[in-house]
């Protein structure tokens, strides 16, 4: 790519598309009478996944984009758990029978300031109140600064199969930009501790983009990670959204790298990852070959959610806590964002949603296409027509869309098959979102997505 063609993709702003429709088309108008609806029609022994959020941190790292807070004490997570054990109760209630869990998944914040004999009460509480199969994969979210010997332990009792890193950049000044001073040792510690409890399936997560980066800190970056021997790494660009995180606003702008630099950073991780054996994921995941997630995605079993790509295919995501988001047949909800409107909810005994989306027939399809896309970095259109029951024609709109993509080699057509290329690769969002027909209409379009590069 030139670096005219980057100044130009890097002004865009697009949705990441772990859900279709995105989050910013949510509307109050769908509510807790629609959720209790919805889980009414799910039917005995359907498969579904679960998320809880946890909505706490021990300190605010700048570049987060999280629904999080800082706690200096342990009494509001208590108060929280309380608050969330009772929402458990309220949904597994309002559902006929009782559902297989075949994935857990522990988000925030920072999941792993829970204290382990709470995290085992939740964990009893869903297995009291749902199936959760012998082998769901139970994942948690992990900062390595807050991870005790006695939580992994806590977590290998539990069940807990696969631990997710918060990593970022390992480099002492990119650290201090950011607010997010990690040493090497501390990581290394943690994973060596959740080893030892037999969770054996370790993510890193690392950031390009953030201030004082250049090509060779990310390089670096990816060499320490793999020291680490993860099976899973996620590499994510920082979106830089100040005017929707006022933390961010303490991070130097002038320290940030451009769109050209920002592609160089990704270039360089993605190829120290991919020299040393990982399989590129989708758009910016990279897995040992015998990783779950590469096996599914040479297989075209790859799935992506609102935890990014995963080999889940459960029909439902219910989602718990403060900000969390459930998907289900009829559509996408979302848990109030402020805690005291959760906690008013769910204290009167109703599901504790503030907003979401009903998905029609058209939406099915674009979500279809723009999930194998985001997979698999191609996709047969007529193929995703055909299972929709249309013809093909019902994307020459978003064809339109597309020539100026086509144009500069951000994407090829053969016949009905639509591919992006490798190199151009960290622009799959772009061509997506030329199938997005609640962004062609301009609704929620622009800042409130992150950059496309």
């Amino acid at each position: 790519m030139t670096p005219d063609l980057l100044a130009k993709y890097d002004a865009l702003r697009v949705p990441r598309y772990t859900s279709y429709p995105t989050a910013p088309h949510f509307s109050p108008a769908v509510g807790a009478d629609h959720y209790r609806e919805w889980l009414g029609r799910l039917a005995p022994g359907t498969g579904i996944s679960l998320y809880l959020h946890v909505p706490f941190c021990e300190s605010m790292c700048w570049y987060c984009g999280c629904h999080t807070r800082v706690v200096k004490r342990y009494q509001p997570i208590a108060e929280y758990l309380d608050l969330v054990g009772r929402e458990i109760d309220l949904i597994a209630g309002l559902v006929p029978g009782r559902l297989t869990i075949r994935h857990i998944h522990w988000g925030g914040g920072t999941p792993n300031l829970v204290a382990p004999d709470d995290f085992q009460a939740v964990m009893d509480r869903f297995r009291q109140r749902f199936d959760v199969a012998a082998d769901a994969e139970i994942a948690v979210e992990i900062d390595p600064r807050t991870m005790s010997a006695e939580l992994a332990a806590a977590y290998g009792a539990a069940g807990v199969t696969r631990a997710s890193l918060g990593v970022q950049d390992f480099d002492a000044e990119v650290q201090r930009a950011v607010n997010r001073i990690q040493p090497l040792d501390l990581s290394r510690a943690a994973i060596d501790r959740l080893r030892a409890a037999g969770i054996a399936n370790v993510n890193l997560d690392l950031i390009y983009g953030l201030p004082g980066q250049t090509e060779e800190i990310c390089r670096q970056n990816a060499r320490t990670a793999l020291s680490l021997t993860p099976q899973r790494l996620a590499v994510f660009g920082y979106a830089h959204v100040p005017w929707m995180k006022k933390h961010q606003q303490k991070i130097d702008e002038a320290a940030l790298p451009d769109g050209p630099a920002r592609w160089r950073q990704f270039g360089v991780i993605a190829e120290t990852l991919t020299a040393a054996g990982h399989q590129p994921i989708g758009l910016d995941h990279f897995a040992v070959p015998d990783d779950d997630l590469a096996v599914a995605q040479r297989a075209g079993r790859l799935r992506r959610n609102f935890q990014g790509y995963t080999t889940d295919g459960a029909e439902a995501l219910l989602g718990f806590g403060v900000s969390s988001i459930g998907a289900l047949p009829e559509g996408y909800i979302q848990n109030a964002t402020l805690q005291r409107d959760y906690a008013q909810a769910i204290i009167a005994g109703r599901p504790a949603t503030a907003r979401g989306i009903a998905i029609d027939a058209d939406d099915l399809m674009r979500r279809d296409l723009i999930e194998r896309l985001m997979c698999d970095l191609s996709v047969d259109l007529g193929a995703v027509a055909g299972r929709h029951g249309v013809s093909v024609a019902a994307f020459d709109e978003a064809l339109d869309r597309l020539e100026p993509l086509v144009a500069d080699g951000v994407a090829t057509i053969a016949g009905d098959r639509l591919t992006v290329p490798e190199a151009a690769r960290p622009l799959v969002r772009a061509v997506a979102a030329a199938f997005d027909s609640h962004l062609a209409r301009g609704q929620a379009a622009g800042p409130r997505h992150a950059r496309a590069v």
